[in-house]
């Protein structure tokens, strides 16, 4: 199943990015196990975009965005920024996370098409 994730709040004081973390990371454990086969996607807009920013300091003890978002892409995760999003917040010329790209509504657009669920964060 290809499954689709929109997240557009920040990293941090809200937990959707979080939430929205830890239900594609469970999802990709299930296909590992042998489940169904889960492919994940993920879509950073508005200030979401600043989860895919490297070397994030969080405090002891407290979840770490960056951390879940690399264990996201290790297992085989994709993980989309989107460009206006990221240039309204002089992001343009940052480097991002590794394994983390630049993308488009229109890209949004066919990843929507082609995916099984839509779920937004």
């Amino acid at each position: 199943m290809k499954i689709l994730f929109i997240i557009t709040d920040a990293p941090y004081g809200i937990e959707k990015a979080y939430n929205a973390l830890r239900l594609s990371m469970q999802l990709q454990k299930e296909s590992a196990s042998g489940g169904e086969s889960n492919e994940v996607w993920i879509f950073l807009m508005a200030d979401a975009v600043t989860c895919a920013l490297p070397n994030q300091s969080t405090p002891q003890g407290y979840y770490d965005i960056e951390r879940m978002m690399k264990a996201v892409i290790n297992k085989g995760g994709k993980v989309k920024i989107c460009g206006t999003c990221a240039d309204a917040r002089g992001l343009d010329s940052i480097q991002l996370i590794e394994g983390g790209e630049r993308s488009t509504m229109q890209e949004l657009t066919q990843l929507t098409l082609a995916a099984d669920k839509v779920i937004t964060f």
